[in-house]
């Protein structure tokens, strides 16, 4: 079942997730979940864009991943000091900008990251993960933990543009940096 996703200006899209205890009570919410990243053409989503505030994302980038994988209760335990800058976009920010196109802008994050997650069984995984699958988990991972995308803009110009475009329509904006 495809899910509402929630849009820049709900709340919970800024408070922090809560450990999942029961995995296999998740199945539908995971489900829905990947039927809503594929029917808004996303590669990744994280609970709390469907209003549940667990601490769940899925990641689907053909290069990297033989379908959607899920991850669950996930922990990044390293991160590389060499970097990797792609043009990120979010599908819970075009809010009130569905005119437009969804804002998208340069980020520069770690070029690859350790992350240890627990699979729909439950059972421990470890992955190491680089260029796009990494950039990719630390923005699901950054909605886990109430931090957006346009919180890494560090371009002024960026960030001065995504500050127009949510003044223009009506947004009030918190940076978390």
């Amino acid at each position: 079942m495809i899910r509402e996703v929630i849009f820049l200006g709900d709340e919970k899209l800024h408070q922090k997730s809560k450990f999942v205890e029961n995995i296999p009570q998740e199945k539908e919410l995971i489900e829905d979940m990947i039927d809503t990243m594929y029917a808004n053409n996303g590669i990744g989503l994280a609970a709390v864009q469907v209003g549940i505030l667990k601490r769940i994302f899925i990641v689907d980038i053909e290069e990297y991943t033989d379908g959607a994988m899920v991850f669950v209760n996930p922990e990044i335990v390293e991160k590389s000091l060499d970097t990797f800058t792609y043009k990120e976009g979010c599908l819970s920010i075009p809010s009130k900008l569905k005119e437009e196109e969804r804002p998208c802008y340069e980020i520069t994050r770690p070029r690859s990251i350790k992350i240890q997650f627990q699979d729909l069984r439950g059972k421990e995984q470890s992955l190491v993960a680089e260029d796009l699958f990494a950039t990719c988990i630390q923005h699901e991972y950054d909605h886990l933990n109430g931090i957006l995308f346009i919180d890494h803009i560090q371009n002024l110009e960026s960030r001065k543009e995504m500050a127009l475009l949510l003044k223009k329509n009506n947004f009030q904006y918190q940076w978390k940096n």
